[in-house]
C-alpha cells in the first residue's frame, strides 16, 4: 500500500477498482441518476460506469428508469430493505436488538424533554422561535438528523424483530437441507 501527499490516506481511485466506485456511487443514490453523472461521481470512464450499472441491473441491484429520452439509475430500494433486516437480525440477538430499541426510545425522550416537543418535526418548526440563540439553534439543528436516523433505525428494528422467528426457521431449513445433502 503506497502513501499519498496527504499524509498516509489514500484516496478511492488508489484503493477502490472503477467497478467498485461505481457500485459505491450506485448503492448511495437517493434519486435516479444516469450514467454520466454516476461515472463523474466514481472518477470512472463512461463505458466502465455503462456497463457496470447494466450488470447491477442484471443482478436486480439497481433499478433502470426512463426519464424522457434518458436512462438513470437508482437502487432497489425494497431489496435494500430486506438486506437491511437480513443483516440485523444476522449480526444481533433479540436481546440486543431489544436493548437497541430502549436505547433509541431513551435518546429520543431526553430530546422531548430537553426541548419540549414530541417529534424531529416540532423541533425543526422550533428553530424559527425568534427568541432562541445561535448556539442552540445550531444544537437543535444538529440534533434533527440523529432524531431522523434513530426513528428509521427503530423502524427497521422492529421489522427484524417481528420477521426474526421466520429468518430464524428458514435458516434451520437451509441447514437441515444441507446437512441432509452432505450426509
Amino acid at each position: 500500500m503506497s502513501e499519498s501527499p496527504r499524509g498516509g490516506v489514500q484516496s478511492w481511485t488508489e484503493s477502490m477498482s472503477a467497478r467498485e466506485r461505481v457500485r459505491a456511487v450506485a448503492e448511495t443514490l437517493r434519486e435516479p441518476r444516469s450514467v454520466n453523472w454516476i461515472s463523474e461521481q466514481a472518477d470512472a470512464a463512461w463505458s466502465t460506469a455503462n456497463e457496470e450499472l447494466r450488470d447491477l441491473v442484471d443482478r436486480g441491484q439497481l433499478r433502470r428508469v426512463e426519464a424522457g429520452e434518458s436512462t438513470r439509475y437508482q437502487p432497489d430500494y425494497t431489496r435494500l430493505l430486506f438486506e437491511e433486516i437480513r443483516t440485523l437480525i444476522g449480526e444481533n440477538t433479540r436481546e440486543e436488538l431489544h436493548d437497541e430499541l430502549a436505547a433509541i426510545a431513551e435518546e429520543i425522550e431526553e430530546w422531548q424533554a430537553t426541548y419540549d416537543v414530541e417529534t424531529w418535526e416540532e423541533l425543526e418548526q422550533s428553530l424559527g422561535d425568534g427568541d432562541l440563540a445561535s448556539a442552540e439553534l445550531r444544537e437543535r439543528r444538529d440534533v434533527i438528523p440523529f432524531w431522523r436516523e434513530n426513528e428509521e433505525d427503530r423502524r427497521l428494528i422492529k421489522h427484524a424483530l417481528r420477521l426474526y422467528s421466520d429468518v430464524e426457521a428458514a435458516r434451520e431449513r437451509t441447514t437441515d437441507v444441507a446437512d441432509r445433502a452432505t450426509g
